[in-house]
């Protein structure tokens, strides 16, 4: 195991504790992106829903594209709040989808060890170091 002075080594991503704390990070992450995109749902997109009440209504009654543009071209503010939310949504479910079906790609893992050594080397003062690296020790 890497003292947290050293640096790092190819050995370092055999250890068990080590890649334990990489995936933890990593689950970190997703639930940080999650966050995320809950909050700019619950803020940005209600208020874009309710600016689009009528525009869906509408949509709702007589489903045309004609209406469906209405909708959007007409209530742009709102229309880019909402178009924001479902980008960021799509976004995590890709992403998340390629980690799934891909494994993580080379610079992800890289950055991710990475960053668990620097939360290593600056102990408990690191404000992820108790969800990465505390229950370790």
């Amino acid at each position: 195991m890497n003292q947290p002075n050293e640096p790092f080594t190819p050995e370092a991503s055999q250890d068990p504790l080590f890649l334990a704390q990489v995936h933890r990070l990593h689950q970190l992450t997703v639930y940080g992106r999650w966050i995320f995109a809950s909050l700019l749902w619950l803020t940005v997109g209600a208020f874009s829903l309710w600016g689009l009440r009528y525009p869906i209504s509408l949509a709702i009654e007589y489903f045309t594209w004609a209406s469906l543009r209405y909708g959007l071209v007409f209530d742009r503010i709102p229309a880019f709040g909402f178009s924001l939310c479902v980008a960021v949504t799509l976004s995590i479910l890709v992403w998340q989808l390629r980690n799934w079906l891909f494994g993580l790609p080379k610079g992800e893992r890289r950055r991710l060890e990475q960053q668990v050594l620097r939360i290593r080397q600056q102990g408990n003062s690191h404000p992820l170091w108790k969800w990465v690296c505390l229950n370790d020790e």
